[in-house]
């Protein structure tokens, strides 16, 4: 039987519906928990429903890459397991990197070979079983996180801040440093983004201006993207 079909199968699309449903209702929840201790810790309705929105236009950005991410998985391994690979983890360059390492496994190249029912298969456990440790360590150590933040900062919020920022500092500046040191159109689109965003980041702080600040990321990447697929 095509490879495709089965990867495109109704099946498929029931099996890989079920943990979207969930990612939704969890989502879901923890915004109504989220919403209800605000309004515990005197947060008024317009800072929340700020919040919200912020959150919303931010995260547009971040999505478009994902999405454009889906559409290359969509073609290799289909389009169920690449809408609910992305819409669980959301790292396209590790999910094309497991798919393409399972189907390497059985002699097939990833988009370039044609796809075998053990290929797509391989790829698809590959995918899962190379990403499941990161679920198990969060279902384990979240109830812990307290604990260890506090050991960590001593209690201090100042020093737990100052941690936290550093942390996202080094993870992103790894994840740029792989794409900077290629000088390809990833170092180009790496470099765009960020001088766009250090450019909008100075206007909208200096002028105070809103919107821009909540469109800032979006903006950049979209520039970058743009910018970079044109030249």
């Amino acid at each position: 039987m095509d490879a495709m079909k089965i990867a495109n199968s109704i099946p498929m699309w029931i099996a890989c519906g079920i943990p979207v449903i969930l990612v939704i209702a969890q989502a879901l929840i923890f915004a109504k928990k989220s919403y209800s201790a605000g309004k515990k810790i005197g947060l008024t309705e317009k800072q929340m429903k700020n919040a919200i929105k912020s959150s919303a236009i931010t995260s547009i950005g971040p999505s478009i890459v994902i999405l454009s991410g889906m559409l290359s998985l969509l073609i290799t391994v289909g389009g169920p397991m690449a809408w609910m690979r992305l819409s669980l983890i959301g790292s396209v360059m590790f999910e094309s990197i497991a798919a393409g390492f399972g189907t390497a496994s059985v002699g097939v190249q990833l988009g370039a070979d044609t796809l075998t029912p053990l290929a797509l298969d391989i790829a698809v456990w590959t995918m899962i079983l190379g990403s499941i440790g990161w679920i198990i360590f969060a279902t384990i150590s979240a109830s812990r996180m307290d604990k260890v933040q506090h050991k960590i900062s001593g209690g201090d919020p100042a020093k737990l801040m100052a941690i936290s920022s550093a942390a996202i500092i080094g993870a992103f500046s790894s994840m740029s440093s792989s794409h900077l040191i290629k000088l390809n159109k990833n170092s180009v689109a790496c470099v765009l983004g960020a001088v766009f965003m250090a450019i909008l980041l100075t206007i909208s702080e200096k002028k105070n201006i809103k919107w821009l600040k909540e469109w800032n990321l979006t903006i950049s990447i979209l520039a970058a993207m743009i910018i970079t697929a044109v030249i």
